[in-house]
């Protein structure tokens, strides 16, 4: 049955996290667009230790079934690994973004 399954916890982490993390950088460049370069590299380092965790998670499911621990499929996995993918690209775009964001502002 899926309620026993322990894919759902590690997903709801998983999407936890990520959640998290795209909070970050939603702040991270908030910051940026007025200036304040300090406070949006702070929110970058947040959503990297939010990503960090989620991919920990994430890492620990796929150790345990390379160790021969078998899951039962579990759809809400497949989305959470969607979600921490989704929001691992954008803080690496967003991390370029306050880089330029930056440099705009030491030429204003």
């Amino acid at each position: 049955m899926q309620e026993n399954n322990p894919l759902i916890k590690v997903s709801m982490d998983i999407i936890l996290y990520a959640g998290d993390a795209r909070n970050n950088v939603e702040f991270a460049l908030d910051y940026a667009e007025k200036g304040d370069i300090k406070n949006a590299k702070k929110e970058l380092i947040n959503a990297e230790e939010n990503i960090t965790k989620a991919h920990q998670s994430q890492t620990e499911v796929i150790q345990n079934e390379m160790s021969g621990v078998d899951y039962e499929p579990c759809l809400l996995f497949s989305h959470a690994q969607d979600t921490l993918m989704t929001i691992a690209s954008e803080l690496q775009t967003a991390k370029r973004l306050v880089n330029l964001y930056e440099l705009v502002y030491s030429k204003l």
